[in-house]
């Protein structure tokens, strides 16, 4: 059992950064892929970003390449989700995942352990 705790959230005005972090209860985060989603009122949960478990390859959902970046430290059981750029369409609550895999998905429902969530505001 992993237990995943996110913060950095807030409220931000447009063009703002934010950096979420990902902290694993346990020493293993290194055997899991890692995922980052969203979810916005009234809206399915979306792929943020994902970072494989050994080769740290990323990807990232379309609506937020080029402005948001997955980072892992392995040594701290942490992930990072770097934000900059923001709109007012990314306000949403961002949840951490681990799929325990080789390589990330896109689909939330392949994941094994969740965190609890961690809201994002953006002002326009």
């Amino acid at each position: 059992q992993v237990a995943l705790v996110e913060s950095g959230g807030g409220l931000v005005q447009a063009g703002g950064s934010l950096r979420l972090s990902c902290v694993a209860s346990a020493r293993t985060l290194i055997t899991y892929a890692m995922g980052w989603f969203r979810q916005a009122p009234g809206k399915e949960r979306e792929f943020v970003a994902g970072i494989s478990r050994s080769t740290g390859s990323t990807g990232y959902g379309d609506s937020v390449k080029g402005r948001f970046t997955i980072s892992r430290d392995n040594a701290k059981n942490t992930v990072y989700l770097q934000m900059n750029s923001l709109k007012p369409e990314d306000a949403a609550v961002y949840y951490c995942a681990a799929l325990r895999r080789v390589t990330f998905t896109t689909n939330p429902n392949d994941y094994d352990y969740w965190g609890q969530g961690t809201q994002v505001t953006v002002s326009a």
